[in-house]
């Protein structure tokens, strides 16, 4: 199991100090977070110079021999801001723009990894045009990211036009190639089983695990209803060789700010570590 840390688990801290407490748990990689208006590092900044940007960060990670595992890349400071299937033409074209950037940023960190959102429902939309635009922008990044030798995924969430697996399933059959960053959290939160999200996980490049359980998307280890031991035995047995992300986070947005990022990013590290390792002492 190849694991990694997002850096905003950590957003109170200078994010060189977040790459050190990351490689003080004992974890080598980590997920950087580029998120517009509330992360360490702007979409918008990146875009200006990705070079530059990119050999400043890796002067920070090689001194601690560190890697980066993937780039989530978020527009607007929330999935409806600048959503990647908006109506707007005009914003669409300003994301294809900064997407390009972001690619050129990923390569340079030596990254292969690149993860955004699928898109939301807009009220002034319909449904089936707010679904043709988000496959168009999911199939144009596709193809972006391949042709630089990326793997490009979305992540399912709350509140996106792709709330259940159904809908993402069904967003994976429309757009060829297209992987998923996957998060239980966010169907078991909704009071869906684990196994309704299994069908999921072979279009899984990359891992998102944290605690969560019915009303709950991010809950302590103790109170977690995530079935971890069985998701790790099932990537087992498929040779899933993404990364899994430590991923809990620290946000005034369904209650996420009532953990104790760094215990239970210990708790978490070492039952997943178990469970990858064969441990069959029961599961969750």
């Amino acid at each position: 199991m190849k694991l990694s840390c997002a850096d905003f688990t950590f957003p109170l801290l200078p994010h060189s100090k977040v790459l050190q407490l990351i490689r003080l748990l004992g974890i080598e990689a980590v997920d950087l977070g580029i998120f517009e208006d509330r992360s360490h590092h702007y979409p918008s900044e990146i875009a200006k110079d990705p070079e530059a940007h990119a050999k400043r960060l890796l002067g920070e990670l090689e001194e601690l021999e560190m890697s980066v595992a993937d780039v989530f890349v978020q527009t607007g400071a929330e999935p409806s801001v600048a959503a990647a299937n908006t109506p707007i033409a005009a914003i669409r074209d300003v994301n294809r723009d900064t997407m390009r950037r972001m690619v050129e940023f990923t390569v340079a960190l030596g990254c292969r990894h690149l993860t955004g959102l699928p898109g939301v429902r807009h009220v002034d939309a319909s449904e089936g045009d707010d679904w043709q635009r988000m496959c168009e922008e999911a199939a144009w990044r596709v193809d972006l990211c391949r042709d630089a030798g990326l793997t490009y995924a979305v992540e399912p969430h709350v509140g996106s036009i792709t709330p259940d697996p159904a809908s993402a399933l069904r967003m994976l059959e429309d757009v060829p190639g297209l992987t998923l960053t996957l998060d239980y959290g966010h169907f078991i939160y909704q009071g869906m089983s684990n196994e309704s999200v299994h069908p999921l996980l072979p279009y899984a490049s990359h891992f998102h695990a944290r605690g969560g359980a019915t009303g709950q998307l991010q809950s302590t280890v103790k109170d977690n209803a995530i079935d971890f031991v069985d998701i790790m035995r099932r990537f087992k047995q498929a040779d899933y060789d993404g990364y899994t992300c430590l991923e809990y986070v620290y946000v005034d947005w369904e209650s996420c700010n009532r953990t104790d990022n760094v215990s239970e990013t210990l708790l978490l590290r070492d039952k997943l570590k178990a469970a990858s390792a064969g441990s069959t002492q029961g599961h969750r």
